[in-house]
């Protein structure tokens, strides 16, 4: 009997019905659950929560994500600067010490800062008013027509199209797509304010994967960094980790727009996820991918 790859898809936002939360990641999840192997085994066990607390402020699963039984953490980071305690950042970061895989995705400005505080994956995210883009000629508003958002806001298209992806050499093996007339990976969700991304300094196990281009500015932006395994000065071999620079690549909305979004989204949809079927393949393949490439 296959023992399946135990994720933990993770919002840390309390459950909120007007909200991006867990339950609407639905489609994400029940892709993942239904993969199975040749034998029809299931190769991943999911499970999907948003965020509570204890009476300390601290989430019980994340603040303890090293002791459970989880192989894989997607962190939704969904906040403002209040989504992770310190202690739930110190049980992230023993989790990847221990070899646990971690995707992480956020949105624009300040959405997610709350995981700065992550070894690594933390640096990989760039925000308004922390960690900021070392790249100080991108501290600018690049999405012009949402004006209450501030930088990093990339305007890849509207939520229900999609970006074209710009795969950067040698290809990494989370953007192959064997489905695919090229073999890889050539269209991702689209989103009107994606958040700012980047390589860790200094660590060479780091690195830029995919680009995409605004629609407003023409300027590229990075799409997906990726981090492999490597040790820590402690000697612990760190699991795999990915950042994306938006949720919205892996939320409902933005693979079907008939599955509808909060009240305060107010950005007029597009359809091109919906007549152009190879962007929905694409962006499962990526999905397949990360779930395989982190579990090893």
């Amino acid at each position: 009997m296959v023992t399946p790859i135990r994720i933990l898809l993770q919002t840390t936002i309390p459950t909120t019905a007007d909200d991006w939360s867990i339950a609407r990641f639905s489609m994400l999840h029940d892709y993942l659950a239904s993969l199975q192997d040749e034998a029809g085994n299931n190769l991943y066990h999911v499970v999907g929560r948003d965020r509570i607390t204890d009476i300390e402020g601290n989430d019980p699963i994340l603040s303890s994500l090293d002791q459970s039984d989880f192989d894989e953490l997607w962190l939704f980071a969904l906040d403002v600067g209040d989504g992770l305690s310190e202690k739930d950042i110190a049980g992230i970061n023993a989790f990847r010490k221990r070899g646990g895989g971690i995707l992480t995705t956020r949105d624009h400005q300040d959405m997610g800062c709350s995981m700065c505080g992550i070894t690594d994956i933390g640096d990989t995210h760039y925000f308004y008013s922390q960690n900021p883009d070392p790249d100080d000629s991108r501290w600018y508003r690049d999405d012009p027509y949402t004006t209450y958002i501030n930088y990093p806001n990339y305007h890849s298209g509207a939520n229900g199209d999609y970006q074209k992806v710009t795969i950067i050499e040698p290809v990494h093996e989370l953007l192959k797509n064997p489905h695919s007339p090229s073999g890889i990976i050539e269209f991702f969700p689209a989103h009107p304010h994606e958040g700012g991304i980047g390589a860790v300094p200094n660590n060479p196990n780091t690195r830029v994967i995919a680009l995409s281009k605004s629609l407003i500015t023409g300027r590229d932006f990075n799409l997906v960094v990726a981090i492999e395994h490597h040790r820590d000065r402690e000697g612990n071999m760190l699991g795999r980790a990915v950042a994306n620079s938006s949720f919205h690549h892996l939320v409902d909305y933005n693979w079907d727009i008939e599955k509808g979004c909060p009240t305060f989204v107010d950005e007029a949809p597009g359809n091109g996820m919906k007549n152009e079927p190879r962007a929905l393949d694409d962006i499962k393949a990526y999905v397949r991918n990360v779930a395989l490439w982190l579990a090893n």
